[in-house]
C-alpha cells in the first residue's frame, strides 16, 4: 500500500490512545503533555500516540 502525507497526517496527526480502556483522543501534543486532556471514557490522563504499523 502507498502512503502519502496527507493520509498519515490525518491517521496520526494528534491522536492518542488511553492506555486504560484504548479508546482515542485527538488532541495538541502539548497539552498532552502537560496532562491537560483526559480520556473521555474513563477519565484517564494515562495517553499514548498511536502507533504507526
Amino acid at each position: 500500500m502507498v502512503r502519502y502525507p496527507e493520509a498519515e497526517a490525518r491517521i496520526f496527526k494528534n491522536v492518542f490512545v488511553c492506555k486504560r480502556c484504548k479508546s482515542k483522543v485527538r488532541a495538541p501534543n502539548m497539552k498532552v503533555i502537560a496532562g491537560k486532556i483526559k480520556c473521555r471514557k474513563c477519565n484517564s490522563d494515562v495517553l499514548r500516540p498511536k502507533r504507526k504499523k
